[in-house]
């Protein structure tokens, strides 16, 4: 099962490992399996999210998900998106950008370490608003309740996120990007750069969450009137037109889940940016998670087990979150990029371990509560 599941996720970890130790020795070798790892880190509860609501849908949208979805996510937004960003931000053409970082890595560099401000400052922010969204949302389900339930209550205070972003963006334009670089002798202030870059990333964000919400709520909808649709046709006592519901409905929730897998991957390409500049790196990199969140959104389908590790979530937005303030910090100080890629793993890794010893904590209640049941049974 596992084999025939993540089979392909495996081939394309070996091929794209073996092309990062060719392309740039042992060192490329590590970044390209920190980015993969932060990828399938950040982009678990995408995969989550994902099989929710693809176990919804019909044999036929599930594979259209799977295999038009995929080439989206993985070629559009893992492959081809950070030659855009990168293009756009050093004004060049996506070619001359492709042939810059295969074959003048020292210009590329050049070029991508002078847009660099405008990528940490649009990357920041969106990054800092799907942590701020997630942190101040009351759940039922708590990590760090000492820290969560106070956050949750500050939430219900309207546009609260949006103020808290802008703040940190202002003092990072004002403390970071002011002191700004020295190129060729010239000083250059980059608090504009970063405040216009900024408000870019968060303008982005609200565009992708409107739209977002949008297809959810058409969802909801489709599947109130789906349902009234189920019981007129009861009381009438005619056959209810299943397949058009179906696929109205269905049509739907593929339009939400590219756009919700859109800015789930998004926000994986603008954290590789934390780590490196290198764009083959990192379309290698993000290529071999991407593959790793479709098989895992498969396996998550197919077992039905999407609730056995409820913390993990928490533990994906707190390294989205500590991401967000390392790129804003990168407009000025180096940070090195294992130390980046490393702080997500930790963070992944305390949630996975947090969960394990819930659902322990949970069977051992469990098991006592069986057994004081068979004592009094027994009496």
């Amino acid at each position: 099962m596992v084999l025939k599941t993540f089979g392909w996720s495996f081939a394309v970890t070996a091929l794209g490992l073996v092309a990062a130790v060719l392309f740039g020795g042992w060192t490329a070798f590590g970044i390209v399996a920190i980015l993969s790892i932060l990828e399938i880190s950040l982009s678990f509860d995408n995969a989550v999210v994902n099989a929710g609501i693809l176990k919804k849908m019909n044999a036929f949208w599930q594979k259209i998900f799977l295999t038009i979805g995929i080439l989206i996510a993985v070629f559009g937004m893992r492959l081809v998106f950070p030659v855009v960003i990168v293009a756009v931000s050093a004004q060049l053409g996506p070619i001359e950008a492709v042939d810059l970082a295969l074959s003048d890595k020292d210009r590329y560099q050049e070029l991508v370490t002078d847009a660099h401000p405008s990528i940490a400052a649009f990357g920041g922010m969106f990054l800092l608003m799907i942590f701020l969204d997630f942190i101040f949302e009351d759940r039922d389900i708590k990590w760090l309740a000492w820290l969560e339930r106070p956050l949750a209550k500050l939430g219900k205070v309207d546009m609260l996120s949006v103020c808290i972003a802008l703040i940190v963006l202002l003092i990072s334009a004002m403390t970071f990007a002011a002191n700004a670089h020295q190129h060729g002798g010239t000083h250059v202030d980059k608090a504009e750069t970063v405040l216009l870059a900024g408000i870019a990333g968060l303008i982005t964000y609200m565009i992708v969450g409107g739209l977002s919400g949008y297809f959810e709520d058409k969802l909801e909808e489709e599947e109130e009137q789906e349902h009234e649709e189920e019981e007129k046709a009861a009381r009438e006592g005619k056959p209810k037109s299943a397949i058009a519901l179906a696929g109205k409905a269905a049509f739907f929730m593929f339009l939400y889940l590219e756009v919700l897998d859109a800015s789930f991957s998004f926000d994986g390409v603008i954290g590789a940016f934390a780590i490196t500049n290198d764009i083959v790196l990192m379309a290698l990199g993000l290529g071999i998670g991407a593959m790793y969140v479709r098989s895992l959104t498969v396996y998550l389908v197919r077992q039905g087990t999407l609730d056995d590790y409820v913390y993990l979530e928490h533990g994906a937005h707190y390294a989205i979150g500590a991401l967000a303030m390392i790129l804003l910090v990168t407009i000025q100080y180096q940070i090195n990029e294992i130390i980046t890629g490393l702080v997500g793993v930790v963070l992944i890794g305390a949630s996975f371990w947090s969960s394990v010893r819930r659902n322990k904590r949970i069977a051992e209640a469990e098991a006592r509560a069986d057994d004081k049941t068979e004592v009094v049974s027994g009496v």
